[in-house]
């Protein structure tokens, strides 16, 4: 599968890089950096979408819940993100020069991509940066966007930037194996494997939410149908499975996870 693929995007959620009590889990980020390293020595080029920054922010502060109160969503989020991007990219600029790649950091809004020349704009950034050995770590821009004009979630994101760069696949890790035909907590349910072009699998799409981060699985199909009607493989797996990265390009066959087939 490797030899396909030379440029491919990765998208991690929150529920990935957080713990139960909501601070970053230092130990999994590590542990991504160290798959997505090998894949760079591999030749493969590398396209980071990273969540965690608004639970990075939240446990950062230790707000209490009467000064939490007196603002709204848009403000706490802002302050959060404003704080928690800061400390998610330092811990990814000391993690990635442990092996020796620098990283760029791309905040965006949906608004970049509405038109062809702002679209056109970051594609070139990002494309310079991939041209230069860098790798970009692109992350929506909580501290201006207002709800109205934000992203439904980094999963959104991640299907534009896939495409936007011309990535041959999308990797998106969440804290579940992938698309299930029933309940993901009933021991009866079975793991969707593969899924076909055209294929409906809207009775198996819970809208349930993740703890920690916008998105669920209702949200990771439909970008993931949409993304691979465009040509591109993705893949929705659980980014909490060791070595989960290296093992679904080198060895699919040892690990679960859903294949969308563009």
């Amino acid at each position: 599968m490797i030899e396909s693929f030379h440029r491919i995007a990765v998208k991690v959620g929150s529920n990935v890089l957080t713990r139960a009590d909501g601070t970053l889990d230092f130990t999994r980020m590590s542990a991504l950096v160290d798959q997505l390293a090998d894949l760079r020595r591999a030749g493969i080029e590398i396209i980071l979408v990273s969540s965690g920054a608004v639970a990075s922010g939240r446990s950062e502060m230790h707000l209490l819940a009467s000064e939490t109160a007196q603002m709204d969503s848009v403000e706490q989020r802002q302050l959060f993100s404003a704080v928690g991007q800061a400390k998610l990219m330092g811990r990814y600029v000391e993690l990635f020069r442990d092996h020796g790649i620098h990283v760029g950091q791309v905040l965006t809004m949906k608004e970049n991509f509405a038109t062809p020349r702002q679209n056109e704009n970051q594609r070139q950034c990002m494309q310079a940066m991939l041209a230069h050995g860098v790798l970009p770590i692109v992350n929506e821009n909580d501290t201006v966007c207002v709800t109205e004009l934000m992203f439904t979630d980094n999963d959104e994101l991640s299907g534009l930037i896939a495409q936007m760069m011309e990535c041959q696949a999308l990797i998106i890790l969440s804290n579940i194996d992938g698309l299930y035909d029933g309940s993901p907590a009933d021991p009866a349910s079975k793991l969707i494997h593969e899924v076909v072009a055209g294929q409906d699998v809207s009775a198996f799409i819970s809208d349930e939410h993740s703890s920690a981060g916008r998105g669920g699985m209702q949200s990771k199909c439909g970008i993931a149908l949409q993304v691979a009607a465009a040509g591109i493989h993705v893949y929705i797996a659980n980014g909490k499975r060791e070595n989960i990265l290296t093992d679904l390009l080198w060895q699919p066959q040892s690990v679960p996870f859903t294949h969308f087939q563009p």
